[in-house]
């Protein structure tokens, strides 16, 4: 008799999670849907939407007939990501909460609390991104936590798994999930994987999911949601008082009250001036943030990168890195963004240089 898999699908409320749910209870499956709160909605006044969307996720799997359970990882979505968040822009860096959710909060919190509190054999999530195993390569792996080394013993066999871009290019999220580690990896499936965002939505509609397919496509940061950046983070950081700066001359052109809200190649609206402005760089010491005249000024573009130490999804670099410290790849800084071929070279200390095979716009420190 055939081993019922047990599988615990991470639930938003929006229609992707709702199909990945659908999908796996049609494979024959025992489904479990997971509605994570992750942010306090004390704090925001009433603005965020995790209620409802608490609301429709239940609906949803009410609909299945499944398991729904509801966890809070307010704690430490307020530690792991949203502190670093803030520091990061404290320090002129434009870091990508999105990324960091899920390192720390979908892929290692939900999913140790899917496998030891709720018996799963493996976690589902509805990005659209793919993995090579296959289900049942997924079901039988072992469930091992990650190194905290910087590389696995050597005498470890492991069949590691790569993360693999969606068949829907448009919708791809593997860049959100570069820095998943590989034990998570190892237990995930993705259901949405193979299919196009217009056939999921086909599907949902098919199932009578309408209450999500109302929903509008969530964006800004993740688990709080689109609202206007500049009073958002004013709440929780001071007011830092500036000059905009020309970068041409060192002509001073306005204020701000922050270089934390401005990244690079953003338009800078500065008062008094008609002709738009654009961000080429920040200088935390003084507050300054210098400015170009136009959208594709020389100073807006760069050609080389260099990194902290990476994460590696199979844990250590690959051989030809390593044997030849040089690899050509191809190297992209956010989502959506076409695939820009590079040269990445290795240093001893384990951090990663990449050099750009043509210069781009707004290279951005903290999106990588």
């Amino acid at each position: 008799m055939q081993v019922v898999r047990h599988v615990v699908c991470a639930m938003s409320g929006g229609v992707d999670s709702a199909v990945s749910a659908l999908l796996l209870r049609r494979r024959g499956y025992q489904v479990t849907g997971v509605f994570m709160n992750n942010w306090d909605v004390v704090d925001e006044h009433g603005m965020c939407s995790a209620e409802k969307d608490c609301e429709d996720a239940y609906r949803v799997c009410q609909k299945l007939d499944i398991p729904f359970h509801q966890v809070s990882y307010v704690k430490e979505y307020w530690h792991e990501v949203f502190s670093y968040f803030l520091n990061e822009y404290e320090k002129g860096r434009t870091p990508n909460p999105d990324v960091l959710c899920n390192k720390h909060i979908k892929f290692n919190h939900f999913l140790n609390y899917a496998i030891d509190n709720l018996g799963a054999d493996a976690i589902a999530t509805g990005h659209y991104a793919r993995t090579s195993h296959e289900d049942e390569d997924i079901f039988q792996n072992q469930y091992l936590k990650s190194s905290q080394t910087l590389f696995r013993n050597r005498f470890e066999i492991r069949n590691n798994v790569k993360l693999l871009q969606a068949a829907d290019f448009f919708k791809d999220q593997t860049f959100f999930l570069s820095q998943i580690s590989q034990c998570a990896l190892r237990k995930t499936l993705f259901p949405l994987g193979g299919l196009t965002k217009d056939f999921v939505k086909k599907i949902a509609a098919e199932a009578g999911f309408h209450h999500v397919l109302k929903r509008k496509e969530s964006m800004g940061i993740c688990f709080i949601g689109e609202r206007n950046f500049e009073k958002f983070i004013l709440e929780y950081l001071e007011p830092q008082p500036g000059n905009f700066v020309s970068i041409e001359d060192g002509k001073i052109l306005g204020t701000h009250k922050g270089w934390f809200l401005f990244t690079l190649g953003q338009r800078a609206r500065i008062g008094g001036l008609r002709d738009p402005w654009f961000v080429v760089d920040k200088d935390v010491a003084t507050g300054d943030i210098f400015v170009a005249p136009c959208t594709d000024h020389p100073a807006l573009f760069r050609d080389l990168l260099r990194t902290d130490r990476m994460h590696w999804i199979a844990e250590e670099p690959p051989a030809e890195l390593v044997n030849n410290k040089m690899m050509d790849c191809h190297f992209r800084f956010q989502h959506q963004m076409a695939l820009v071929p590079c040269v990445l070279t290795l240093n001893q200390d384990g951090t990663v240089w990449a050099t750009l095979v043509k210069p781009i716009r707004a290279l951005t420190p903290g999106q990588v």
